[in-house]
């Protein structure tokens, strides 16, 4: 029997995590770096770095230019980009169980013993998620 493994962060998220990284190391010279070179030096498809760009572009994290010194860059310092917000924004929601969403409606409220600790979880996670940015990130601190 093969084990059995559980991603709670996608192989596109991780992707998503080297950009970001690597065109944090472009933000402050304003540098641009093109898809092609992302997938490239990331050792992934040219089609799935577009696909991700778009996504990161899509919530505001990325900025895109057309055109010969065209490129992708950061929209926004790395310091305030929280890691949570580069998660969602290629693969949803985090959340712990669905039970946990804002809006989904659990057939066993008020009688699940496992909801209140996993509605802790999830506090846990997000809260460390929306602290630790991208810069944190990088250098490792």
């Amino acid at each position: 029997m093969k084990d059995i493994v559980v991603d709670l962060i996608r192989r596109d998220t991780d992707y998503a995590f080297r950009f970001m990284a690597q065109l944090t190391g472009a933000y402050s010279g304003g540098g641009r770096l093109s898809a092609r070179v992302l997938a490239k030096d990331n050792e992934v498809s040219y089609s799935l770095a577009c696909k991700i760009l778009q996504k990161l572009a899509g919530a505001g994290l990325v900025e895109s230019t057309m055109g010969p010194k065209g490129g992708f860059r950061l929209a926004k310092n790395p310091e305030t980009i929280e890691f949570k917000q580069i998660i969602e924004a290629v693969q949803g929601p985090v959340s712990v169980n669905k039970c946990l969403m804002g809006d989904y409606q659990c057939p066993l409220k008020g009688k699940c013993p496992a909801h209140p600790k996993m509605a802790v979880l999830q506090s846990q996670i997000n809260g460390y998620l929306k602290k630790l940015t991208l810069q944190e990130f990088i250098s490792g601190e």
